[in-house]
């Protein structure tokens, strides 16, 4: 029996290596078709990508036919050079620069020479391609933009970097790959499948006919379609109403956490940024270190809350028992909480929770943000209960929406101020500024509206997302997750009044649209910056939050107008064109459209450079 047992791991050992090699050499044909074979050419049949529809299915983003010239440069033979750069009106040094890139790329496979002719262009040449061996028409699609608003949602597409390629075996040299917004975030749906097919050559380099008969041949699969939350006439109105003036505004709805309008002002047509003048155009929007288009003010731009803010530090002196909605302060234009420190107010005379909201009293919210820290033995214990109980509200911390530009903003805790304190001293009076919204807080537009969300549904919110439907898919179960915030439901119904104060009593009274409850807060915010290195402080920004109607809302909103002077000057009647535009689809305050439409806070940007004054606190 020991005799036969080498004799018989031979022979299976044998079995097994030609069953191998049959395998490999017969029936798997994958190292033949991905090895750089001279006699199998691969060819791509590119997709369209999916289309883009607002929540009402309002078409938004299609696509467009164009044309690539391939090259592969081994193939090349002798051609007219100035003959075919005119053609293709490119000059002969950009002809040695293409062909030396694409060698370097590969002299075997196919790479981009010159992307996105259009129709006319692509005709002429395709006349005369027979005479440039080497060279070949990639057809391809290019997004097609129905509404020339929404570029910073929408993204746009361009082509893949060494790296991408690197990190991502499905791309290839020239493919396109979404950028920025939803092109980028849902670009596995929205690219579709490459089609393959594997041509056979001969000795003389001519196709022959699909390698196998085309049993490896795959067809291409368009892209799937995506249904957006936008509804897509109010962020073009919102768009409208922020020309000549620099800011954001998000608009959400409440029950679900729906981004219905997301407007980052200044803006641009997405279209440009599509054909051959793609680079160039975004180039130039990319210098404009001043105005910065592409800055989606309305999820990166971190600004202090200001007065809004005093929503939370009222909310949270209830929950936390330091005061009920019928304790006042006395205020005499200001509060004095130190030797020579004194916080001014415009307000005066006795306030409580209700008329402290509507007449946007400091002195009343310095007093609440006070008792809530001196209430625990150290005020490390206190701004850390005020801290946790604000980023319950999604302050504080990335949002986790379906976008992908996102900024934090800044909740301090208890290390915080340790760092900044090491040596200690640090009390409520050394940070009360943070209950007004200023002092080191600050927030981006996105984590306002979400606060006013919450705010709206009395105590819970869903993630903002972009994402209405997928075909054939369903959207991540994060978007329809509720978050419940630490403060218990109990007391947004007194905060809710004031807020309703505000429209009818208090420092928005001249915003109201008849026949809409509207729940609101105005703000104003200092804004500082550097100039030549010197901190300059510039004239204040411009914050409102709001939603409506009181019952049963149906939108949240949040505007900042950068150096806007005061909150019911330029972001106030926004936020009520923007409700009124949502609710009823027609505009009544037409004093105010015609304002907001026609007014321009360019000459207020320009003092960064002509050195004219500042308006401070106006």
């Amino acid at each position: 029996m020991r005799k036969l047992l080498l004799p018989s791991l031979i022979i299976v050992a044998a079995i097994v290596i030609v069953a191998r090699l049959f395998y490999l050499q017969i029936i798997d044909d994958s190292f033949i078709k991905k090895s750089d074979n001279n006699a199998i050419k691969i060819k791509y049949d590119y997709p369209e990508r999916g289309y883009m529809f607002d929540r009402n299915g309002v078409l938004l983003v299609a696509n467009q036919p164009s044309y690539d010239v391939m090259v592969i440069p081994k193939d090349v033979k002798e051609i007219d050079t100035l003959e075919f750069c005119k053609l293709l009106k490119i000059t002969k040094e950009e002809f040695i620069t293409k062909m030396n890139k694409a060698t370097v790329y590969s002299p075997r496979l196919p790479s981009v020479f010159l992307p996105q002719l259009n129709k006319k262009e692509y005709a002429g040449f395709q006349e005369k391609i027979r005479k440039y061996q080497g060279f070949y028409i990639q057809k391809r699609s290019l997004r097609d933009y129905q509404v020339n608003a929404a570029a910073n949602v929408f993204g746009y597409i361009a082509q893949v970097n060494d790296a991408i390629i690197k990190k991502n075996p499905y791309y290839k040299s020239g493919d396109l790959i979404g950028k920025q917004g939803v092109e980028e975030v849902y670009e596995e749906f929205l690219r579709g499948t490459k089609g393959v097919k594997y041509i056979q050559k001969d000795r003389f380099n001519r196709d022959i006919g699909s390698y196998k008969e085309g049993i490896y041949d795959t067809i291409a699969v368009q892209g799937e379609d995506v249904t957006l939350t936008l509804d897509i006439e109010l962020q073009k109105y919102g768009e409208s109403l922020m020309i000549n003036k620099r800011g954001g505004i998000v608009a959400l709805e409440p029950k679900s956490g729906e981004i219905l309008a997301l407007v980052s002002a200044p803006s641009y047509d997405p279209a440009i940024l599509v054909g051959r003048d793609r680079s160039k155009n975004y180039l130039k929007l990319s210098q404009d270190s001043l105005a910065k288009p592409l800055f989606d003010r309305g999820l990166l731009a971190e600004y202090p809350p200001g007065s809004p803010f005093k929503i939370m530090t009222g909310l949270i002196g209830l929950q936390e028992e330091v005061i009920d909605e019928n304790m006042t302060f006395h205020c005499s234009h200001g509060f004095s909480y130190g030797r020579g420190a004194f916080m001014k107010c415009h307000d005066s005379g006795n306030n409580n929770l209700h008329t402290g909201i509507a007449h946007s009293c400091n002195t009343y919210f310095a007093n609440v943000f006070m008792r809530t820290i001196n209430k625990y033995p150290k005020p490390t214990y206190g701004v850390d209960a005020w801290s946790n109980h604000l980023k319950s509200f999604g302050l504080g911390n990335f949002m986790g929406y379906d976008l992908p530009a996102g900024r934090k903003g800044l909740i301090p805790d208890s290390r915080y101020y340790k760092r900044w304190y090491p040596n200690g001293g640090w009390r409520s009076t050394t940070i009360v500024s943070n209950a007004i919204g200023q002092g080191e807080v600050s927030t981006t537009p996105i984590q306002l509206a979400n606060m006013m969300a919450a705010v709206a549904n009395e105590g819970y919110y869903y993630t903002p997302h972009i994402i209405k439907k997928i075909k054939n898919h369903t959207i991540d179960k994060k978007y329809t997750t509720k978050h419940v915030t630490t403060v218990d439901k109990q007391y947004f119904k007194p905060v809710i009044e004031g807020l309703f104060a505000v429209y009818n009593e208090g420092t928005a009274r001249s915003l109201r649209v008849e026949g809409i409850d509207i729940c609101g807060k105005t703000g104003t915010a200092e804004n500082k910056t550097k100039i030549n290195g010197v901190t300059t402080q510039l004239t204040d920004h411009s914050i409102f939050v709001a939603f409506a109607p009181k019952d049963n809302p149906k939108i949240a909103v949040a505007v900042f107008v950068e150096n806007g002077y005061w909150g019911a000057r330029w972001a106030g009647p926004i936020a009520s064109l923007m409700l009124e535009k949502y609710l009823r689809g027609k505009i009544t305050r037409t004093d105010l459209e015609k304002r907001m439409l026609e007014g321009s806070l360019e000459s207020e940007y320009a003092k960064v450079t002509s050195g004219k004054p500042f308006k401070i606190n106006q």
